[in-house]
């Protein structure tokens, strides 16, 4: 229910039918509602280049002069700090102890009508969020702690100075996520305008959600040549300053980084050993394919039921293990690492140190010619190092090892994952040993596993999961490392 005194939104009242229409639109405001507009100007004409500098020309000249605030994006930031993450969730559990009221981030000013209107905001973005689609709590967490720390980033020099009356306008190309698309729906609900460039295809969104937004056909979509924006943010046009440098907060605090991989101190009963955590290989130009909902052939129950299974039967298992390439804010691939199918509804259980500092993931699977691209982890405990991903496919996922008997040395297993990119490389070892290192227990395996095979799958001869493949100790010769299945079991509870 709305707060009594605070500003309601109308939007789309006026038809944007170009982008002269969207550059002089100033929604009126009457009594407590005003008008705002969310568009996408979709496809290419040859005048939208000149079109789009005029844009940023008539926008920065109205800013110099106080008329309005303004910023074009190219991309939204990646939250890759847990600290960041933690941050906002606090955010996000303050929000729910006010009833949904009252939002607090980290850059909102003491404005308690702004902190009402976000905290209104975030709550019909769940309700969009939750339409036709079945999420869990902690999925609506991670989505406004996500959303929340692009609206701090891309609204921090218009906060201190908003209210009611406030016009804003914000551009952004070529989005392509769900996720991105309700932020920018979200910037609307905070009194902005917002335009939407879709030079390459359309926001790949439920069509109730491309409803709220009004479309502006320019052209059939194609190459375009956009011009960079010419600021920044209204701080620096005013001040011809530059930004204050962001410091990136790194993930683990004892990580070290060298030519051989990532190296990590732990402490043993023995004293301090070097434990490599097998580094995701570098690659780059690997292509992406538009996502796809082509069912995954289901693997014959007798692969996960009864007795010992042939190394050939375990072998098959391979089409529930997907590689996983990591993505910078550039769009390149910067590394690759492996992940296991837990829950039929697209879960992926990886290595935290796997997905750690990407902005998003693509995901191959075997059999499967789409690449699936993803920004959503679900979860993830950087001491455990484990995290979960979410893709929109349906999946079929291996089994975890239960615990009816407890593991053994000299026990077999094979190891599934993607070492140095090689896709869904299978290997066969035993147990050769149980370690806790730092306070975790860890299971040693002989399996053959090289850089890439972090996030892969350690299974039994039955074919269930009693560990993730998780580091590597590199002064030795298959000395390989794995998160066990209690941890794994407790870790994924209410995904499977």
């Amino acid at each position: 229910m709305m707060e009594q005194g605070l500003i309601k939104f109308r939007h789309n009242v006026i038809n944007v039918n170009s982008l002269s229409v969207f550059i002089n639109l100033k929604g009126g405001i009457n009594g407590n509602c005003k008008d705002v507009s969310f568009v996408r100007a979709l496809g290419v004409n040859r005048n939208l280049p000149e079109d789009i500098v005029q844009m940023d020309d008539t926008l920065s000249e109205y800013m110099v002069h106080g008329r309005l605030g303004y910023k074009r994006l190219v991309q939204l930031p990646a939250l890759s700090s847990p600290q960041e993450a933690e941050r906002y969730a606090s955010s996000y559990a303050s929000w729910l102890s006010s009833g949904k009221r009252r939002m607090e981030t980290r850059f909102l000013p003491g404005n308690e009508i702004l902190k009402q209107t976000l905290g209104n905001a975030c709550r019909i973005i769940l309700e969009c969020y939750r339409k036709g689609k079945q999420v869990s709590e902690t999925m609506e967490k991670n989505l406004l702690v996500k959303l929340l720390y692009w609206f701090d980033n891309v609204m921090e020099d218009f906060l201190k100075e908003w209210n009611e009356q406030s016009c804003i306008k914000i551009v952004a190309e070529n989005v392509q996520r769900e996720q991105e698309y309700l932020f920018f729906y979200m910037l609307t609900l905070a009194g902005a305008d917002v335009l939407l460039i879709q030079t390459k295809a359309d926001v790949s969104a439920r069509p109730e959600l491309l409803k709220l937004s009004q479309e502006l056909f320019l052209g059939p979509y194609g190459t375009c040549m956009i011009p960079a924006p010419k600021l920044h943010s209204q701080r620096e046009e005013r001040t011809s300053r530059s930004s204050p440098t962001k410091v990136r907060i790194p993930v683990k605090a004892q990580t070290q980084q060298r030519s051989g991989g990532i190296i990590q101190e732990q402490h043993s009963e023995k004293g301090m050993v070097k434990v490599q955590l097998p580094r995701r290989e570098s690659k780059k130009g690997t292509p992406r394919s538009p996502q796809s909902t082509v069912p995954m052939a289901p693997l014959q129950e007798s692969m996960t039921q009864g007795g010992e299974k042939s190394f050939e039967e375990l072998a098959r298992l391979a089409s529930s293990v997907v590689m996983i390439a990591v993505h910078d804010k550039s769009k390149a691939v910067t590394a690759t690492g492996s992940g296991i199918m837990i829950g039929t509804n697209g879960y992926i259980l990886t290595n935290h140190h796997v997905v750690a500092g990407g902005c998003y993931y693509s995901v191959r699977i075997e059999d499967d010619e789409a690449i699936y691209d993803t920004d959503e982890i679900i979860k993830y405990h950087n001491v455990l190092d484990l995290a979960i991903l979410r893709i929109d496919r349906r999946l079929q996922p291996i089994p975890v090892y239960k615990g009816k008997q407890k593991l053994v040395r000299g026990q077999k297993v094979v190891a599934i994952g993607s070492p140095l990119g090689l896709f869904n490389s299978v290997s066969d070892g035993i147990i050769s040993g149980f370690r806790k290192i730092d306070g975790v227990d860890m299971i040693q395996f002989t399996a053959p596993t090289s850089h890439g095979s972090s996030g892969g799958a350690v299974l039994n001869m039955q074919g269930q999961v009693i560990g993730i493949s998780t580091a590597g100790i590199d002064s030795g010769q298959n000395l390989n490392l794995a998160m066990g299945y209690e941890c794994i079991g407790d870790f994924i509870r209410g995904f499977v």
